[in-house]
């Protein structure tokens, strides 16, 4: 009789269990058919003629050569003051620049806007006026130079004007997927739901036991039981069987001696990596505002990055190219004005810094080899606070020097030892390859 109600019971609960699973399936299916429709549903032809419709000046911003050429100027010399936007940084936004002046113009103020100003021209002084009088420094670019900038900025223009509208007509935000909010929705209610069912699974748990409770209660006062029917309703579980269990404790010892090994291992093989070292710099400087947000390119701060053995870090002066302007009451900024004004250099913390045994040149890897900055240094344009992103361990250098292949297209030096190389050996041509994995390439 015992046994009966026993697997009366896990029928109930088996039941309820599949009949909780089917109905969730159901739901996500009719979500899921959902989203496909509002998958489908962008408006046919949103975008047609959209970027015909941006391209007003009549730059060539079908040209990818001169908009990467004029992405790298604008980066290297105008986003300091300058966003590509709306924005006003130091100067004004630059969206839309190429509409509200003649191209003549621009190339003229440009390349001096200080001799246009003293000419009198009135939508210099205007200009100049507008922005607290601050001089913008000229520059000795070309004519194709100033229009691979213009051409750029309404090139940035377009991919904003090009992107499409949703079924309800609104316009989607870059890199949106459109039709994905059914999907978004889809999440949302499925955590909504998955908590809905631990709760309901956990009360019916509770249910359970209390029914068995009452159930052996009853039994207990009035029925008769027989010897098995009482050992099944009363028995009682002995947890002293457990720990006293010698197969218990063998297993348990063996468990923490094998931790133990584990972690003696690790921090002997971790000794010297400072992989995620983020110390705390004496002014709160963040890479994300400034390399992030507003683009500046990192040669701007870090001036030998591309042609000297070390990276430099910026002097006091280089903040002050903006910050003589930007923000001059921040309780940060004043710390850079307070080092000027004692001569004495800002002292931050180094982050990544390699054994004196270790030869390291960043123009070899970044002007030579075009290493991004990001390969090492990892997503350095999204951290507040910056820290050691890789390893930087001998074996992490040996295998990208494994990985990564060498570019000896018109380099003569190298014919003859690709040659050699593909005759002899399978794979690319790497640094590996040259030698660069050799003791005496890093330590002599």
């Amino acid at each position: 009789m015992i046994s009966c109600i026993v697997k009366t019971k896990i029928k109930v609960f088996l039941a309820f269990l599949i009949a909780l699973v089917v109905s969730f399936g159901a739901y996500a299916q009719g979500e899921s058919e959902q989203a496909e429709v509002s998958q489908k549903g962008v408006v046919p032809g949103a975008t047609e003629g959209a970027v015909a419709a941006a391209n007003t000046s009549g730059l060539p911003i079908d040209d990818p050569a001169i908009v990467t050429a004029g992405d790298a100027l604008f980066k290297n010399n105008c986003a300091v003051c300058h966003s590509a936007g709306s924005d006003v940084i130091v100067g004004p936004g630059l969206a839309g620049i190429n509409e509200r002046r003649s191209h003549d113009w621009l190339i003229r103020w440009i390349k001096n806007s200080q001799a246009l100003i003293q000419a009198g021209d009135p939508e210099a002084i205007e200009v100049y006026n507008a922005y607290n009088k601050q001089a913008m420094p000229s520059f000795n670019f070309t004519d194709e130079e100033v229009t691979a900038i213009l051409t750029y900025i309404a090139s940035a223009e377009a991919e904003v004007a090009a992107v499409p509208t949703t079924v309800d007509g609104d316009a989607a935000a870059p890199g949106e997927n459109i039709g994905t909010d059914a999907i978004g929705a889809v999440g949302g209610y499925l955590d909504i739901i998955l908590v809905v069912l631990i709760v309901v699974l956990i009360v019916l748990v509770v249910t359970l036991l209390l029914i068995t409770s009452l159930l052996k209660n009853y039994l207990n006062a009035n029925r008769k039981l027989n010897e098995y029917d009482n050992e099944v309703v009363n028995q009682r579980f002995d947890f002293s069987k457990i720990y006293k269990s010698k197969a218990v404790r063998t297993l348990v010892v063996l468990i923490f001696v094998v931790v133990l090994l584990d972690l003696t291992l690790d921090t002997a093989m971790g000794v010297g990596i400072q992989q995620g070292y983020q110390p705390r710099q004496p002014i709160a400087f963040s890479h994300k505002l400034h390399a992030g947000e507003h683009q500046i390119d990192c040669n701007y701060c870090h001036t030998t990055v591309y042609k000297s053995k070390s990276a430099s870090i910026p002097s006091a002066n280089i903040c002050m190219n903006c910050h003589s302007q930007i923000k001059t009451e921040s309780p940060e900024i004043q710390k850079i004005y307070t080092a000027l004004e004692r001569n004495r250099p800002i002292e931050w913390v180094r982050i990544h810094n390699l054994p004196d045994l270790s030869y390291f040149n960043h123009s070899q890897h970044t002007q030579v080899g075009g290493v991004e900055c990001q390969t090492c240094h990892g997503p350095i344009q999204e951290m507040d606070v910056v820290y050691q992103y890789s390893p930087l361990t001998m074996g992490w250098c040996i295998n990208c020097h494994r990985e990564t292949p060498l570019n000896t297209e018109g380099n003569g030096y190298y014919d003859r030892l690709v040659e050699l190389h593909e005759a002899t050996s399978k794979g690319a041509f790497t640094v590996s390859s040259n030698g660069g994995t050799e003791c005496s390439k890093c330590h002599y």
